[in-house]
């Protein structure tokens, strides 16, 4: 399993942290969603749940559900601003399609 947080959205995710005393890490993972079945879901967790797994990407206590665990795999979240737009951005390499505006994909 190995998802990649570049270094802007670590920054962004241990700002949210530490925001949020006893905070138990970040969520990452999928849901069925959108017009191409499965959007992604960045979160705060404040404990793990039944079949989460918690690994530590770039110091990051990043905490995934084992269902989006074989969608995710390979992931590299980044985060970008463009104007007054600031975003996550994933790069999937098992996304095999994703709607016009990037929110939801789909797997072969």
């Amino acid at each position: 399993m190995t998802i990649t947080i570049t270094p802007a959205a670590s920054e962004r995710m241990r700002s949210f942290l530490a925001g949020t005393p006893g905070a138990a890490g970040v969520r990452f993972g999928v849901k069925k969603t959108g017009c191409s079945g499965f959007g992604y879901v960045v979160d705060l967790a404040q404990s793990l749940g039944e079949g989460d797994e918690l690994m530590t990407v770039d110091g990051v206590p990043l905490i995934v559900d084992g269902k989006s665990l074989p969608l995710i795999d390979g992931t590299v979240i980044d985060f970008q601003r463009q104007g007054l737009n600031a975003a996550f951005v994933f790069h999937n390499p098992n996304a095999t399609g994703e709607c016009g505006c990037g929110e939801s994909f789909t797997v072969g």
